[in-house]
Protein backbone atom coordinates (compact mmCIF):
# COMPACT_ATOMS: atom_id res chain seq x y z
CA UNK A 1 0.00 0.00 0.00
CA UNK A 2 2.88 2.35 0.99
CA UNK A 3 3.84 1.98 -2.55
CA UNK A 4 0.65 2.72 -4.21
CA UNK A 5 0.98 5.97 -2.26
CA UNK A 6 4.15 7.00 -3.59
CA UNK A 7 3.28 6.33 -7.57
CA UNK A 8 0.00 8.42 -6.86
CA UNK A 9 1.94 11.20 -4.85
CA UNK A 10 4.22 11.24 -7.85
CA UNK A 11 1.89 10.89 -10.31
CA UNK A 12 -0.19 13.72 -9.06
CA UNK A 13 2.30 16.41 -9.73
CA UNK A 14 2.31 14.96 -13.73
CA UNK A 15 1.14 17.37 -16.69
CA UNK A 16 -1.72 15.52 -18.78
CA UNK A 17 -0.23 15.43 -21.71
CA UNK A 18 2.62 13.50 -19.90
CA UNK A 19 0.11 10.87 -19.12
CA UNK A 20 -1.88 11.29 -22.17
CA UNK A 21 1.36 10.45 -24.25
CA UNK A 22 2.66 7.29 -22.01
CA UNK A 23 -0.96 5.91 -23.11
CA UNK A 24 -0.86 6.92 -26.68
CA UNK A 25 3.09 5.52 -27.53
CA UNK A 26 2.22 2.48 -25.20
CA UNK A 27 -0.95 1.13 -26.67
CA UNK A 28 0.55 2.34 -30.57
CA UNK A 29 3.73 0.68 -30.45
CA UNK A 30 2.75 -2.56 -29.15
CA UNK A 31 -0.53 -3.04 -30.90
CA UNK A 32 0.20 -1.23 -33.62
CA UNK A 33 3.10 -1.21 -36.09
CA UNK A 34 4.77 1.34 -38.38
CA UNK A 35 7.02 1.92 -40.79
CA UNK A 36 9.43 5.00 -40.57
CA UNK A 37 10.89 4.71 -44.19
CA UNK A 38 10.31 7.77 -46.49
CA UNK A 39 12.28 7.76 -49.90
CA UNK A 40 14.76 10.76 -49.87
CA UNK A 41 14.59 12.19 -52.71
CA UNK A 42 17.23 15.00 -54.37
CA UNK A 43 20.95 15.78 -53.62
CA UNK A 44 21.86 16.48 -50.09
CA UNK A 45 24.10 19.49 -49.58
CA UNK A 46 25.94 19.14 -46.53
CA UNK A 47 26.08 22.46 -44.62
CA UNK A 48 28.74 24.97 -43.68
CA UNK A 49 30.05 23.44 -40.49
CA UNK A 50 33.78 23.70 -38.16
CA UNK A 51 33.82 22.67 -34.75
CA UNK A 52 34.60 25.11 -32.35
CA UNK A 53 33.88 22.86 -29.08
CA UNK A 54 35.16 19.12 -30.11
CA UNK A 55 33.86 16.14 -28.18
CA UNK A 56 35.69 14.35 -25.27
CA UNK A 57 38.00 11.67 -26.21
CA UNK A 58 35.80 8.28 -25.70
CA UNK A 59 36.96 6.78 -29.75
CA UNK A 60 40.83 5.13 -30.11
CA UNK A 61 41.11 3.28 -33.25
CA UNK A 62 40.69 -0.85 -32.22
CA UNK A 63 37.10 -0.58 -32.07
CA UNK A 64 37.75 0.95 -27.99
CA UNK A 65 35.24 3.07 -26.44
CA UNK A 66 35.23 4.59 -23.72
CA UNK A 67 31.91 5.99 -22.23
CA UNK A 68 31.92 6.98 -18.14
CA UNK A 69 34.68 6.08 -17.35
CA UNK A 70 34.46 2.14 -18.44
CA UNK A 71 36.65 0.93 -21.50
CA UNK A 72 35.36 -1.34 -23.89
CA UNK A 73 37.24 -3.23 -26.88
CA UNK A 74 34.68 -4.88 -29.33
CA UNK A 75 37.13 -7.83 -30.33
CA UNK A 76 35.36 -7.83 -33.92
CA UNK A 77 31.87 -6.57 -34.94
CA UNK A 78 30.90 -3.46 -32.53
CA UNK A 79 27.59 -4.55 -30.55
CA UNK A 80 25.64 -1.25 -30.88
CA UNK A 81 23.31 -2.73 -28.13
CA UNK A 82 25.88 -3.51 -25.53
CA UNK A 83 24.10 -3.30 -22.40
CA UNK A 84 26.86 -5.06 -20.11
CA UNK A 85 27.44 -1.55 -18.04
CA UNK A 86 24.18 0.01 -18.06
CA UNK A 87 21.41 1.89 -20.23
CA UNK A 88 23.25 5.09 -20.05
CA UNK A 89 26.24 3.78 -21.35
CA UNK A 90 24.87 2.07 -24.51
CA UNK A 91 23.40 5.44 -24.77
CA UNK A 92 26.76 7.30 -24.79
CA UNK A 93 27.86 4.30 -27.56
CA UNK A 94 24.84 5.52 -29.93
CA UNK A 95 25.41 9.50 -29.33
CA UNK A 96 28.26 9.28 -31.85
CA UNK A 97 29.81 11.88 -29.58
CA UNK A 98 33.10 10.67 -30.64
CA UNK A 99 32.41 11.36 -34.45
CA UNK A 100 33.22 15.10 -33.47
CA UNK A 101 36.06 14.27 -31.38
CA UNK A 102 39.85 16.42 -32.58
CA UNK A 103 41.13 13.11 -33.42
CA UNK A 104 38.48 11.79 -35.91
CA UNK A 105 39.37 11.70 -39.59
CA UNK A 106 36.67 11.07 -41.97
CA UNK A 107 37.24 7.71 -43.31
CA UNK A 108 37.37 6.04 -39.55
CA UNK A 109 33.84 8.21 -39.17
CA UNK A 110 32.71 7.21 -42.03
CA UNK A 111 33.58 3.79 -41.85
CA UNK A 112 32.06 3.78 -38.38
CA UNK A 113 28.41 5.05 -39.90
CA UNK A 114 28.62 2.44 -42.03
CA UNK A 115 29.09 0.28 -39.35
CA UNK A 116 26.33 1.32 -37.54
CA UNK A 117 24.18 1.04 -40.76
CA UNK A 118 24.50 -2.27 -40.82
CA UNK A 119 23.24 -2.93 -37.85
CA UNK A 120 20.27 -0.60 -38.65
CA UNK A 121 17.92 -3.30 -38.54
CA UNK A 122 18.66 -4.47 -34.79
CA UNK A 123 19.20 -1.85 -33.26
CA UNK A 124 17.60 -1.45 -29.93
CA UNK A 125 18.48 1.78 -27.43
CA UNK A 126 19.72 3.74 -30.56
CA UNK A 127 16.33 4.13 -31.80
CA UNK A 128 14.76 5.60 -29.13
CA UNK A 129 14.23 9.18 -29.98
CA UNK A 130 17.03 10.78 -26.88
CA UNK A 131 19.59 8.95 -28.96
CA UNK A 132 18.31 9.30 -32.14
CA UNK A 133 18.70 12.88 -31.21
CA UNK A 134 21.82 13.37 -29.97
CA UNK A 135 23.11 11.18 -32.87
CA UNK A 136 21.33 13.13 -35.71
CA UNK A 137 23.24 16.48 -34.58
CA UNK A 138 26.37 14.92 -34.52
CA UNK A 139 26.22 12.43 -37.53
CA UNK A 140 25.26 16.23 -39.06
CA UNK A 141 27.77 18.12 -38.10
CA UNK A 142 30.65 15.45 -38.98
CA UNK A 143 28.86 14.88 -42.82
CA UNK A 144 29.02 18.67 -42.88
CA UNK A 145 32.40 19.14 -41.94
CA UNK A 146 34.10 17.22 -44.39
CA UNK A 147 31.49 17.74 -46.92
CA UNK A 148 30.46 13.64 -46.97
CA UNK A 149 28.17 13.04 -50.16
CA UNK A 150 26.66 9.39 -49.31
CA UNK A 151 23.31 8.99 -49.85
CA UNK A 152 22.54 5.64 -47.83
CA UNK A 153 23.77 7.45 -45.10
CA UNK A 154 21.80 10.59 -45.46
CA UNK A 155 18.59 7.92 -46.11
CA UNK A 156 19.17 6.10 -42.80
CA UNK A 157 19.07 9.65 -40.91
CA UNK A 158 16.64 10.93 -42.92
CA UNK A 159 14.30 7.73 -41.68
CA UNK A 160 15.63 8.02 -38.19
CA UNK A 161 14.57 11.38 -37.65
CA UNK A 162 11.03 10.01 -39.14
CA UNK A 163 11.18 7.80 -36.17
CA UNK A 164 11.67 10.82 -33.64
CA UNK A 165 9.07 13.10 -35.68
CA UNK A 166 6.78 10.57 -34.52
CA UNK A 167 8.12 9.77 -31.19
CA UNK A 168 8.67 13.03 -29.65
CA UNK A 169 9.33 12.70 -26.10
CA UNK A 170 6.56 14.70 -25.00
CA UNK A 171 5.76 12.36 -22.40
CA UNK A 172 8.91 13.49 -20.73
CA UNK A 173 9.41 16.93 -21.65
CA UNK A 174 11.84 19.29 -19.75
CA UNK A 175 15.97 18.71 -21.46
CA UNK A 176 14.70 15.90 -23.83
CA UNK A 177 11.76 17.24 -25.52
CA UNK A 178 13.92 20.61 -26.23
CA UNK A 179 16.82 18.47 -27.32
CA UNK A 180 14.57 16.37 -29.56
CA UNK A 181 13.65 19.89 -31.10
CA UNK A 182 17.07 21.26 -31.32
CA UNK A 183 18.30 17.86 -32.96
CA UNK A 184 15.09 18.62 -35.59
CA UNK A 185 16.44 22.27 -36.35
CA UNK A 186 19.67 20.92 -37.35
CA UNK A 187 17.43 18.19 -39.65
CA UNK A 188 15.42 20.87 -41.18
CA UNK A 189 18.21 22.59 -42.27
CA UNK A 190 20.28 19.04 -43.15
CA UNK A 191 17.56 18.15 -45.44
CA UNK A 192 16.03 21.47 -46.60
CA UNK A 193 12.60 20.15 -44.71
CA UNK A 194 9.49 22.40 -43.76
CA UNK A 195 7.66 19.54 -41.58
CA UNK A 196 10.61 19.53 -39.87
CA UNK A 197 11.38 23.07 -39.31
CA UNK A 198 7.76 23.83 -38.57
CA UNK A 199 8.18 20.99 -35.79
CA UNK A 200 11.61 22.27 -34.09
CA UNK A 201 10.45 25.79 -34.02
CA UNK A 202 7.11 25.06 -32.13
CA UNK A 203 9.18 22.90 -29.51
CA UNK A 204 12.05 25.48 -29.37
CA UNK A 205 10.02 28.61 -28.63
CA UNK A 206 7.60 26.32 -26.15
CA UNK A 207 10.60 24.93 -24.31
CA UNK A 208 12.99 27.66 -24.01
CA UNK A 209 10.18 29.81 -22.62
CA UNK A 210 9.29 27.92 -19.90
CA UNK A 211 12.98 25.82 -19.61
CA UNK A 212 15.03 29.52 -18.96
CA UNK A 213 13.67 30.75 -15.96
CA UNK A 214 13.30 34.76 -15.24
CA UNK A 215 17.56 34.53 -13.53
CA UNK A 216 18.57 32.52 -16.63
CA UNK A 217 18.68 29.18 -15.09
CA UNK A 218 17.73 26.26 -16.57
CA UNK A 219 14.43 24.87 -15.13
CA UNK A 220 15.59 21.50 -13.78
CA UNK A 221 18.72 23.37 -11.81
CA UNK A 222 21.48 20.76 -12.43
CA UNK A 223 24.46 23.14 -13.14
CA UNK A 224 25.63 20.36 -15.60
CA UNK A 225 22.48 20.26 -17.92
CA UNK A 226 22.32 24.01 -17.80
CA UNK A 227 25.86 23.50 -19.41
CA UNK A 228 24.72 20.43 -21.75
CA UNK A 229 21.28 22.98 -22.67
CA UNK A 230 23.45 26.02 -23.69
CA UNK A 231 25.67 24.28 -25.30
CA UNK A 232 23.06 22.98 -27.66
CA UNK A 233 21.66 26.27 -27.71
CA UNK A 234 24.84 27.74 -28.71
CA UNK A 235 25.26 25.18 -31.91
CA UNK A 236 21.73 26.23 -33.13
CA UNK A 237 22.88 29.87 -33.48
CA UNK A 238 26.35 28.64 -35.01
CA UNK A 239 24.35 26.68 -37.32
CA UNK A 240 21.80 29.41 -38.07
CA UNK A 241 24.50 31.87 -38.84
CA UNK A 242 26.36 30.18 -40.84
CA UNK A 243 23.58 28.69 -43.27
CA UNK A 244 21.60 30.48 -44.66
CA UNK A 245 17.84 28.80 -45.11
CA UNK A 246 14.91 30.54 -43.18
CA UNK A 247 14.48 34.11 -42.77
CA UNK A 248 12.72 34.51 -39.43
CA UNK A 249 13.18 35.92 -35.72
CA UNK A 250 14.37 32.69 -34.62
CA UNK A 251 18.27 33.29 -34.33
CA UNK A 252 17.42 36.84 -32.27
CA UNK A 253 15.12 34.73 -30.28
CA UNK A 254 17.91 31.74 -29.77
CA UNK A 255 20.15 34.61 -29.31
CA UNK A 256 18.38 35.90 -26.57
CA UNK A 257 18.34 33.07 -24.34
CA UNK A 258 21.86 32.06 -24.89
CA UNK A 259 22.72 35.00 -23.39
CA UNK A 260 20.26 34.81 -19.72
CA UNK A 261 21.82 31.23 -19.77
CA UNK A 262 25.71 32.78 -20.00
CA UNK A 263 24.54 35.48 -17.62
CA UNK A 264 23.44 32.86 -15.00
CA UNK A 265 26.47 30.43 -15.43
CA UNK A 266 28.98 32.91 -14.87
CA UNK A 267 27.47 33.90 -11.39
CA UNK A 268 27.76 30.42 -10.74
CA UNK A 269 30.73 29.31 -11.73
CA UNK A 270 33.35 28.79 -9.20
CA UNK A 271 36.67 30.79 -9.54
CA UNK A 272 38.85 27.79 -10.31
CA UNK A 273 36.00 27.45 -13.56
CA UNK A 274 34.01 24.60 -11.94
CA UNK A 275 30.63 24.44 -10.83
CA UNK A 276 28.99 23.06 -8.16
CA UNK A 277 28.15 19.24 -8.49
CA UNK A 278 24.26 19.48 -7.88
CA UNK A 279 21.09 17.60 -8.88
CA UNK A 280 22.55 15.26 -11.04
CA UNK A 281 25.70 17.06 -12.46
CA UNK A 282 29.15 14.74 -12.53
CA UNK A 283 32.50 15.62 -13.42
CA UNK A 284 33.60 15.22 -17.20
CA UNK A 285 30.24 15.31 -19.24
CA UNK A 286 29.56 18.60 -20.33
CA UNK A 287 32.12 21.61 -22.13
CA UNK A 288 32.79 23.17 -19.35
CA UNK A 289 32.63 27.22 -18.06
CA UNK A 290 35.67 28.14 -19.75
CA UNK A 291 34.93 26.41 -22.89
CA UNK A 292 31.01 27.71 -23.11
CA UNK A 293 32.53 31.09 -22.65
CA UNK A 294 35.00 31.08 -25.05
CA UNK A 295 32.21 29.33 -27.39
CA UNK A 296 29.89 32.74 -26.96
CA UNK A 297 33.06 34.70 -27.75
CA UNK A 298 33.60 33.31 -31.16
CA UNK A 299 29.66 33.80 -32.18
CA UNK A 300 30.36 37.31 -30.72
CA UNK A 301 27.64 37.04 -27.93
CA UNK A 302 27.34 39.15 -25.13
CA UNK A 303 25.60 38.54 -21.94
CA UNK A 304 24.68 40.58 -18.80
CA UNK A 305 25.03 39.12 -15.27
CA UNK A 306 21.81 39.34 -13.34
CA UNK A 307 21.15 38.12 -9.62
CA UNK A 308 20.34 35.28 -8.81
CA UNK A 309 16.16 34.68 -8.11
CA UNK A 310 14.29 32.39 -9.30
CA UNK A 311 16.07 28.82 -9.23
CA UNK A 312 16.09 29.01 -5.67
CA UNK A 313 20.11 29.09 -5.90
CA UNK A 314 22.29 31.98 -4.17
CA UNK A 315 26.21 32.94 -3.91
CA UNK A 316 27.92 35.12 -2.02
CA UNK A 317 32.01 35.59 -2.78
CA UNK A 318 34.23 37.29 -0.67
CA UNK A 319 37.90 37.38 -0.02
CA UNK A 320 38.54 34.48 1.70
CA UNK A 321 35.89 31.90 0.37
CA UNK A 322 32.84 31.52 -2.38
CA UNK A 323 29.86 30.35 -0.80
CA UNK A 324 26.89 28.50 -3.26
CA UNK A 325 23.66 27.37 -1.23
CA UNK A 326 19.99 26.44 -2.23
CA UNK A 327 16.55 28.31 -0.94
CA UNK A 328 14.79 26.53 -3.38
CA UNK A 329 12.17 24.07 -4.23
CA UNK A 330 12.51 20.77 -6.64
CA UNK A 331 11.69 21.93 -9.76
CA UNK A 332 10.16 21.87 -12.28
CA UNK A 333 7.43 19.30 -10.48
CA UNK A 334 6.73 17.63 -13.47
CA UNK A 335 9.91 16.75 -14.87
CA UNK A 336 11.74 15.90 -11.53
CA UNK A 337 13.93 12.93 -12.44
CA UNK A 338 17.84 14.92 -12.05
CA UNK A 339 16.49 16.48 -8.55
CA UNK A 340 17.53 15.36 -5.10
CA UNK A 341 16.46 15.54 -1.52
CA UNK A 342 18.46 18.23 -1.10
CA UNK A 343 16.98 21.58 0.58
CA UNK A 344 19.02 23.97 1.54
CA UNK A 345 22.31 21.97 0.53
CA UNK A 346 25.42 24.60 0.01
CA UNK A 347 28.96 24.26 -1.14
CA UNK A 348 31.73 26.30 -0.13
CA UNK A 349 35.22 26.73 -1.94
CA UNK A 350 38.01 28.45 0.59
CA UNK A 351 41.14 30.74 -1.29
CA UNK A 352 39.93 28.87 -4.44
CA UNK A 353 39.61 25.23 -3.66
CA UNK A 354 36.66 23.28 -2.83
CA UNK A 355 35.91 22.26 1.03
CA UNK A 356 32.67 21.56 1.84
CA UNK A 357 31.42 19.60 -1.24
CA UNK A 358 28.21 17.94 -2.72
CA UNK A 359 28.51 14.16 -2.62
CA UNK A 360 27.70 14.30 -6.44
CA UNK A 361 26.66 11.68 -8.34
CA UNK A 362 28.61 8.44 -9.71
CA UNK A 363 25.45 6.23 -11.43
CA UNK A 364 22.11 6.59 -13.15
CA UNK A 365 21.41 2.90 -12.60
CA UNK A 366 18.23 2.70 -10.79
CA UNK A 367 19.95 0.76 -7.46
CA UNK A 368 20.87 1.58 -3.96
CA UNK A 369 23.72 3.60 -4.61
CA UNK A 370 21.43 5.64 -6.67
CA UNK A 371 19.35 6.64 -3.87
CA UNK A 372 22.06 7.39 -1.33
CA UNK A 373 23.50 9.82 -3.73
CA UNK A 374 20.16 11.10 -3.95
CA UNK A 375 19.09 11.16 -0.52
CA UNK A 376 19.17 13.84 2.03
CA UNK A 377 22.24 12.43 4.27
CA UNK A 378 24.43 13.07 1.03
CA UNK A 379 24.01 16.62 1.12
CA UNK A 380 24.89 20.02 3.43
CA UNK A 381 21.55 19.95 4.80
CA UNK A 382 19.75 18.28 7.75
CA UNK A 383 17.79 14.86 8.31
CA UNK A 384 15.17 14.28 10.66
CA UNK A 385 14.59 11.00 11.87
CA UNK A 386 16.65 9.52 9.37
CA UNK A 387 14.09 10.20 6.69
CA UNK A 388 14.42 12.39 3.25
CA UNK A 389 12.92 16.01 3.12
CA UNK A 390 11.68 14.89 -0.21
CA UNK A 391 10.58 11.34 -1.62
CA UNK A 392 13.20 10.39 -4.09
CA UNK A 393 12.59 6.62 -5.31
CA UNK A 394 13.52 4.33 -8.22
CA UNK A 395 15.61 6.21 -9.58
CA UNK A 396 14.29 9.03 -11.28
CA UNK A 397 11.11 9.64 -9.50
CA UNK A 398 10.15 12.03 -6.47
CA UNK A 399 7.09 11.73 -4.35
CA UNK A 400 6.38 14.11 -1.72
CA UNK A 401 8.79 16.48 -1.73
CA UNK A 402 9.99 19.45 0.28
CA UNK A 403 8.48 23.04 -0.17
CA UNK A 404 9.86 26.56 0.74
CA UNK A 405 7.31 27.84 2.79
CA UNK A 406 8.93 31.30 3.80
CA UNK A 407 12.16 33.25 2.62
CA UNK A 408 14.07 36.85 3.74
CA UNK A 409 17.18 37.85 2.86
CA UNK A 410 20.26 40.96 3.02
CA UNK A 411 22.92 41.70 1.07
CA UNK A 412 25.08 39.55 3.66
CA UNK A 413 22.36 37.37 4.97
CA UNK A 414 19.32 34.66 3.86
CA UNK A 415 16.94 32.79 6.13
CA UNK A 416 14.46 30.24 4.81
CA UNK A 417 11.83 27.55 6.57
CA UNK A 418 11.01 24.32 4.13
CA UNK A 419 8.25 21.94 5.01
CA UNK A 420 9.60 18.80 4.05
CA UNK A 421 9.13 17.03 7.27
CA UNK A 422 5.25 18.71 8.14
CA UNK A 423 4.22 14.87 8.54
CA UNK A 424 5.92 15.07 11.67
CA UNK A 425 5.24 18.41 12.46
CA UNK A 426 7.91 19.69 12.19
CA UNK A 427 9.41 22.79 9.94
CA UNK A 428 13.22 23.00 9.12
CA UNK A 429 14.78 26.69 9.40
CA UNK A 430 18.35 27.80 8.61
CA UNK A 431 19.83 30.72 8.38
CA UNK A 432 23.01 31.90 6.59
CA UNK A 433 24.63 35.01 7.70
CA UNK A 434 27.96 35.72 5.73
CA UNK A 435 30.94 37.75 7.11
CA UNK A 436 34.11 38.60 5.41
CA UNK A 437 36.18 35.66 6.72
CA UNK A 438 33.80 33.82 8.25
CA UNK A 439 30.09 32.25 7.53
CA UNK A 440 27.47 31.28 10.22
CA UNK A 441 24.74 28.69 9.37
CA UNK A 442 22.16 28.75 12.37
CA UNK A 443 19.53 25.28 12.16
CA UNK A 444 16.50 25.47 14.16
CA UNK A 445 13.08 23.50 14.08
CA UNK A 446 9.53 24.51 15.28
CA UNK A 447 7.92 22.64 18.20
CA UNK A 448 8.66 20.14 21.56
CA UNK A 449 9.57 17.61 19.40
CA UNK A 450 12.11 15.34 20.05
CA UNK A 451 13.14 13.52 16.84
CA UNK A 452 16.08 13.36 16.42
CA UNK A 453 18.51 15.56 13.72
CA UNK A 454 21.42 15.38 11.57
CA UNK A 455 23.16 17.74 9.95
CA UNK A 456 26.23 16.71 7.42
CA UNK A 457 29.33 18.31 6.17
CA UNK A 458 30.93 16.99 3.25
CA UNK A 459 34.45 17.35 3.58
CA UNK A 460 36.13 17.36 -0.31
CA UNK A 461 38.70 14.40 -0.83
CA UNK A 462 41.55 16.85 -0.45
CA UNK A 463 41.10 17.24 3.04
CA UNK A 464 42.71 14.66 4.79
CA UNK A 465 43.40 16.07 8.18
CA UNK A 466 40.40 16.77 10.17
CA UNK A 467 40.15 17.06 14.53
CA UNK A 468 37.47 16.80 16.34
CA UNK A 469 38.17 18.79 20.26
CA UNK A 470 34.84 18.40 22.08
CA UNK A 471 32.56 21.55 19.84
CA UNK A 472 35.40 22.33 17.85
CA UNK A 473 36.29 21.04 14.73
CA UNK A 474 40.32 21.92 12.82
CA UNK A 475 40.64 21.29 9.49
CA UNK A 476 43.92 22.91 8.70
CA UNK A 477 43.91 26.39 9.07
CA UNK A 478 39.77 26.51 9.31
CA UNK A 479 38.48 26.46 12.47
CA UNK A 480 34.20 25.28 12.56
CA UNK A 481 32.43 25.60 15.97
CA UNK A 482 29.47 23.76 16.90
CA UNK A 483 26.78 25.23 19.60
CA UNK A 484 23.45 23.99 20.45
CA UNK A 485 21.56 21.08 21.84
CA UNK A 486 24.07 18.43 20.59
CA UNK A 487 23.86 15.05 20.86
CA UNK A 488 27.54 13.96 19.20
CA UNK A 489 29.69 14.93 16.68
CA UNK A 490 31.20 12.32 14.60
CA UNK A 491 33.71 12.10 12.01
CA UNK A 492 32.54 9.51 8.96
CA UNK A 493 33.61 8.46 6.04
CA UNK A 494 31.81 8.59 2.70
CA UNK A 495 32.43 8.06 -1.15
CA UNK A 496 32.64 11.48 -3.39
CA UNK A 497 31.75 11.00 -6.77
CA UNK A 498 34.34 12.10 -8.79
CA UNK A 499 32.57 10.86 -12.19
CA UNK A 500 30.39 8.41 -13.68
CA UNK A 501 31.73 5.05 -12.07
CA UNK A 502 34.54 6.62 -10.36
CA UNK A 503 34.70 7.28 -6.22
CA UNK A 504 37.47 8.87 -3.78
CA UNK A 505 37.43 8.37 0.07
CA UNK A 506 36.41 11.39 1.73
CA UNK A 507 35.47 12.94 5.01
CA UNK A 508 31.99 13.47 6.41
CA UNK A 509 31.10 15.63 9.77
CA UNK A 510 27.96 14.13 11.12
CA UNK A 511 26.08 16.22 14.12
CA UNK A 512 23.43 14.92 15.85
CA UNK A 513 21.21 17.40 17.72
CA UNK A 514 17.44 17.81 18.76
CA UNK A 515 16.28 21.44 18.12
CA UNK A 516 18.95 24.09 17.43
CA UNK A 517 22.04 23.79 15.25
CA UNK A 518 24.49 26.94 15.35
CA UNK A 519 27.51 26.32 13.19
CA UNK A 520 30.56 29.00 12.75
CA UNK A 521 32.85 28.44 10.30
CA UNK A 522 36.14 30.72 10.65
CA UNK A 523 38.46 31.11 7.66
Amino acid sequence: MSKLFLILSTIKYLKPIQIYYRLFYFVRNRFFKKSYSKKLSGNIIPLVWDDIIFSNHSYTKNKIFKFLNINQEFKSNIDWNYNCYGKLWVYNLNYFDFLNQKEMSSKEGIGLILNYIESDETLLDGKEPYPISLRGVNWIKFLSKYKVKNHLINQVLYNHYQILLKNLEYHLLGNHLLENGFSLLFGAYFFKDDIFYNKAIKIIYKELNEEVLEDGAHFELSPMYHQIILFRLLECIHLLNNNFWKNDELLIFLISKASMMLGWLDLVTFSDGSIPMVNDSAHGIAPNSKELFKYAEVLNLSYKTNTLGDSGYRKYNSEFYELFLDVGDIGPSYQSGHAHSDTFNFVLYVKGFPFIVDRGISTYESNSLRQIERGTKSHNTVEVHEIDQSEVWCGFRVGNRAKIISIAESDNSIKSTHNGYKKYDVFHSREWVMKSSSIVIKDTFNGENKLNKKAFFHLHPSVIKCSILGTKVLINDIEILFNGDIVSIEKKNYKYASGFNKQEDAILLEISFYKLLETQINI
